[in-house]
């Protein structure tokens, strides 16, 4: 029979407990700096999953907030689940689900890119829960636009779909991020995006303007026409608040403290 050492495990269990007590005391300190404790759900863009969210994520964790940062149907951690049933609705209800299942109130939703889509149908069906929003440098469509309309190339993208091709792959890190060092995470994360979201027209009844606080970050070193015009509407609209950013698409990768500060600032 093995003998313990009484005091040698008394001084790691204090010890172990010090620690821990010390990470919850950082919390507390955090929320008190930052004010009540927030809470966030944060939507990635096409070829992306939760995972792009984590330097993001564990920022706001440390300073005390919940984050949900899910991943959408078909990609990512959860690319197994594609299937040719994954369309705009599917992802829709993967952001509308974290909020209802966690009892989610007072959130500020952040969406980045394409996410500005399922985040858009989410909002319809949970601004109740909603307080803030955020978009990162994404899409904000009308009612019954669909991401095709967007696509570089309609027609390669309707080819692809009548072959009966159910996702296209992602382009290479570079086309996102500006930080070099980063571009072999990414392009080992990057995953490709299911083509039957962009084939289905959202449904929008303007509740994304209904809510209280609305911020739009463009990071305009990323070409994309539909970014600028969203980018210019929110800016002429008091409503929303807006900002720049010098970094690449994939902000939450490039910078992501500047984020983290400018969504503490908003929400």
């Amino acid at each position: 029979m093995t003998k313990t050492n009484g005091p040698s495990m008394t001084r790691r269990c204090m010890l172990a407990g010090a620690g821990a007590s010390a990470a919850a005391l950082g919390g507390t300190q955090a929320m008190a700096q930052t004010g009540t404790r927030k809470t966030f759900v944060l939507v990635h863009g096409a070829f992306h999953g939760g995972w792009c969210w984590r330097r993001v994520s564990d920022l706001l964790e440390q300073k005390g907030h919940k984050v949900f940062s899910p991943t959408l149907t078909g990609l990512g951690e959860r690319s197994h689940l594609l299937s040719k049933d994954t369309d705009l609705d599917t992802h829709i209800t993967d952001v509308v689900n974290v909020i209802k299942w966690e009892d989610l109130k007072d959130v500020c939703l952040v969406v980045h890119s394409y996410g500005g889509w399922p985040g858009s149908g989410a909002v319809e069906e949970t601004l109740d829960r909603i307080s803030s929003v955020v978009w990162l440098d994404a899409f904000m469509p009308e009612d019954g636009q669909r991401g095709l309309e967007y696509a570089s190339s309609r027609q390669a993208l309707l080819d692809a779909v009548a072959r009966g091709e159910l996702s296209r792959r992602p382009p290479k890190a570079q086309a996102y991020s500006i930080s070099e060092k980063d571009y072999a995470w990414i392009d080992s994360k990057l995953t490709p995006q299911p083509n039957g979201v962009s084939l289905q027209p959202i449904k929008l009844t303007g509740a994304l303007q209904k809510v209280a606080k609305k911020t739009y970050i463009r990071a305009p070193k990323y070409p994309q026409p539909a970014f600028d015009k969203a980018y210019a509407a929110c800016k002429a609209d008091k409503s929303w608040r807006t900002f720049e950013t010098p970094v690449g698409h994939d902000v939450m990768v490039d910078a992501p403290e500047w984020l983290v500060d400018v969504i503490l600032q908003v929400s």
